[in-house]
């Protein structure tokens, strides 16, 4: 890096938009950057209802960009699972830094494991991925719709709303509530969310000063991982919000790439698995995209025919 920018960094308000921004923040200014934190509301902050009734893919996403596009901020920090695959005209992603957990946490005031809930027993998620997942594991328990940020959800739980909610183990660990963590779901059970654990840095794609500074905090196994997963689901023309998990491995430079589509009911699953070197991670989604939708994908989420 040839100089140490100012660089104004857009971010939600929320605890753990927070947290991942000021982590952002002082990994740059040990490059030796400058760095503004500028809040900004998203639509999702604002609104009400579930998040497929205010819009769904973007919601938390949309209004960072259009920031960076006005020139008002030079770098947006996303939770990687919550960014359209498809690039805001004039944006890139700069860098993903290395990845926490993928792994989805069950928690619960009342049960130690998810085994132990008894049949009807309600679980809360936003999620139409996990309600799926969960469905499919056991369709006997209610799948109640939740909102609101970590902490509100917790305090959901603790009001006795909810028997059990399951979110993100990335998001507890960093904010310190891991111990509210009663047991994890490994990927090979519940597959996780498209880019689930990571960051997204995100920049205009001409400015080269900050994309030089925030390449800096790229870790090669996480972005190569985290954008074959996007490159899947982007050949499925499917969001963030539908019922697709993906989960990866890297072995010696070899990267391998697992998705699942289910029905929203969880009765219908359909999976497909491939693998490459690690710079191939965008054939590789599109293959791995080729195998769901020859095994039934595209009925499951209405893709249109080529």
């Amino acid at each position: 890096m040839t100089s140490s920018p100012n660089i104004r960094l857009g971010t939600r308000g929320s605890k753990l938009a927070m947290w991942q921004s000021t982590w952002v923040k002082r990994a740059l200014e040990t490059l030796g950057c400058t760095v503004q934190l500028v809040q900004i509301k998203t639509e999702g902050d604002i609104a009400t209802g579930s998040l497929s009734q205010i819009g769904g893919q973007g919601v938390f996403t949309k209004r960072l960009q259009i920031a960076l596009q006005n020139n008002e901020v030079d770098l947006a920090v996303h939770s990687l699972k919550d960014l359209p695959t498809l690039d805001a005209e004039g944006l890139s992603i700069a860098a993903i830094p290395e990845r926490e957990t993928t792994f989805d946490a069950f928690v619960s005031n009342k049960f130690n494991t998810f085994a132990d809930l008894p049949a009807g027993a309600v679980i809360g998620t936003g999620s139409v991925r996990r309600g799926a997942q969960l469905l499919h594991l056991r369709n006997n328990l209610k799948i109640a719709d939740i909102r609101g940020n970590v902490d509100t959800r917790l305090r959901k739980l603790d009001d006795g709303d909810y028997d059990a909610i399951v979110l993100a183990a990335a998001g507890l660990t960093r904010l310190g509530w891991k111990d509210r963590i009663a047991e994890t779901f490994v990927p090979d059970v519940l597959l996780p969310a498209v880019g689930q654990g990571a960051l997204g840095l995100e920049t205009r794609s001409d400015d080269g000063a900050t994309n030089a500074a925030v390449g800096l905090l790229n870790h090669p196994d996480s972005f190569h991982a985290a954008m074959a997963e996007r490159h899947m689901l982007r050949a499925l023309f499917a969001g963030c919000l539908a019922p697709v998990g993906a989960r990866t491995s890297m072995i010696n430079g070899k990267l391998t790439l697992t998705g699942v589509v289910l029905s929203t009911d969880g009765q219908t699953r359909v999976e497909a698995t491939a693998s490459d070197s690690a710079d191939q991670y965008a054939p590789l989604g599109q293959r791995v995209a080729k195998k769901l939708i020859a095994s039934g994908a595209d009925r499951l989420l209405d893709i249109p025919p080529t």
